[in-house]
């Protein structure tokens, strides 16, 4: 459904723009119908820009993003609304920005129905409302009329999530979508999104959080530097992380019957093993990037130079 091929950002910085910065290198993945795809990695890692890319919220440098076999980046103004965000929609960290303050936060379904559906009657709408409320567990009561404070952070989430059912989309973004929420709202929304996947929806969900990618996600995608270090499914990469970034990451991860006093020495031995492709001798650049070390795991090289040096 949604396929990334070799797609890198490159930003121009300094003065007069003088200088560039690789935020996204030569990234590729698929997200199918009913799966879930979670992009993990550290701030920086570049996981927001490669959501915001694929909602084309932010150009793409090099490389393509195709959906149903259609090249994202060519689509402009009318075909890019009608044809590409009816069945792409993001869903972002800080619900309560995304509405205006001053105006009641269901507001978001007329902008929706003014520019998708001018055509609708009043009583057709209001059904479509109450079956995409109906899906997100809200009651029309609950939040029809309510102004944003009126309302909880996981209300606004669910509210953001049923806005785009309005457009009967096939794929969503959510990135960071419960890092502001309480843990008694966390688990609302994640159940709404295995929800949504049961439904045949594709999920791009975006997170710092490895715990919450282990539990939501068929495929992980860890990105390091704005490359991936390693990709596949979720058992096989949590079960048997080849990177020594992904092995850092893990065993960060605080464990429940342990404090946080375990020490360096420990940590250290998680991530001992050398470059991951090219050995413990390392590399010397411009080799490859990516390797598949059992079937559909791949792993990548541990260098930080642009040019896959270790």
């Amino acid at each position: 459904m949604l396929r990334l091929d070799r797609v890198s950002k490159v930003y121009r910085i300094g003065a007069f723009g003088g200088e560039r910065l690789r935020a996204v290198r030569d990234v590729g993945f698929e997200v199918r119908p009913g799966q879930v795809v979670s992009l993990i990695g550290e701030s920086g890692s570049g996981k927001s820009t490669i959501g915001r890319m694929v909602l084309g919220l932010t150009p793409i440098t090099e490389g393509t993003i195709t959906f149903e076999g259609t090249d994202v980046s060519r689509l402009r103004g009318h075909r890019r609304r009608k044809e590409y965000y009816r069945r792409v929609q993001g869903v972002f960290q800080d619900p309560f920005s995304c509405f205006n303050p001053i105006f009641p936060a269901d507001r978001v379904f007329a902008l929706i129905r003014a520019e998708y559906f001018p055509e609708a009657g009043d009583a057709e709408w209001r059904r479509r409302i109450a079956e995409s409320l109906d899906v997100v567990r809200l009651g029309p009561a609950q939040v029809l009329g309510k102004y944003p404070h009126q309302l909880s952070g996981g209300q606004l989430q669910r509210l953001l999530i049923a806005r785009a059912l309005l457009l009967d989309i096939r794929m969503l973004v959510a990135d960071e979508v419960i890092s502001m929420l309480d843990a008694s709202t966390r688990i609302d929304v994640l159940n709404l999104l295995g929800d949504l996947k049961a439904r045949g929806m594709g999920i791009l969900f975006v997170t710092h959080d490895l715990s919450l990618g282990n539990y939501v996600s068929d495929t992980s995608v860890i990105l390091r530097r704005g490359a991936i270090a390693e990709s596949g499914p979720t058992g096989r990469v949590f079960a048997n992380p080849l990177h020594p970034y992904t092995r850092r990451l893990l065993a960060s991860v605080p464990r429940l019957h342990r404090t946080w006093a375990q020490t360096d020495a420990e940590r250290a031995a998680d991530a001992e093993g050398g470059c991951p492709v090219h050995g413990p001798g390392g590399g010397d650049g411009g080799g490859v990037r990516l390797v598949e070390a059992e079937e559909g795991h791949f792993v990548g090289c541990s260098g930080d130079g642009a040019d896959g040096s270790c």
